[in-house]
């Protein structure tokens, strides 16, 4: 019997992120619906830690030690580029820190690294963005953390939300965080910022976008950005504010 099957080239050419999350992370399939086709995420986890998020948490969760052990759980599978993805871990001890964190991640192996919160100031440079509102589901002080962390990078907070959850950041519906968005909006702010990886934002971006008239960065959305910028790959998803920039 003679089959006729038409020779294919293939499969596509994968090329891997490789990223280091929190153990608490919830939102794996928002972090696929930025990736184009060709691109694959390779998680690697942070160690538990029975502490609410927090201050606390956010030092443990960036323990450079746990970054460099993550990091080359996930070499084995070449990765272009290795992203730890949290927003609180990467600003929570400054800018010099986040750096740090970058600098750990290339020790254990990774030929290129990037952080939630370093994309989030790469972000605001290439978009000249320097009066942002934020808004986070953390407490109090771990929001003002955030706003240290961007006065010390320059940019100026000139309307700050929280919502003051201890967990389960995950399961914050869409409307509360649109709510939220736009509470936090004023005519001052250039953009604004939702922090936290653990946040569902995806479906908010776009229609917020055209609400508002100005960009609503989010923190994966910013993550896969910056990762796909030193890859030189187009973002797939909503953010046309982002989109050719890098």
């Amino acid at each position: 019997m003679e089959l006729n099957i038409p020779e294919f080239e293939g499969p596509l050419a994968q090329r891997g992120i490789g990223v280091i999350a929190p153990f608490d992370l919830a939102l794996e399939r928002e972090l696929w619906r930025w990736a184009p086709l060709e691109v694959s995420l390779h998680l690697a986890r942070t160690p538990y830690e029975p502490v609410p998020v927090s201050r606390a948490m956010a030092e443990l969760v960036s323990d450079r030690r746990h970054l460099m052990v993550a990091t080359r759980d996930v070499l084995s599978v070449e990765p272009e580029v290795v992203a730890y993805l949290c927003t609180s871990g990467s600003f929570v001890n400054g800018v010099t820190y986040e750096k740090a964190l970058c600098d750990a991640i290339c020790e254990a192996g990774a030929s290129c690294a990037v952080t939630t919160s370093g994309a989030l100031l790469e972000a605001l440079r290439k978009l000249d963005l320097t009066r942002i509102s934020v808004i986070t589901p953390y407490d109090r002080e771990l929001t003002d953390l955030l706003r240290d962390f961007l006065d010390e990078a320059g940019t100026e907070v000139v309307r700050s939300s929280h919502l003051g959850l201890g967990g389960g950041i995950w399961k914050v519906n869409y409307r509360t965080i649109a709510e939220h968005i736009i509470g936090a909006d004023t005519p001052d702010a250039q953009a604004i910022f939702v922090s936290c990886t653990n946040l569902p934002t995806y479906d908010l971006i776009a229609p917020l976008e055209r609400e508002l008239g100005k960009p609503v960065l989010t923190a994966n959305q910013l993550t896969i950005w910056a990762c796909l910028g030193r890859m030189k790959l187009p973002m797939t998803g909503p953010g046309k504010w982002l989109r050719g920039v890098f």
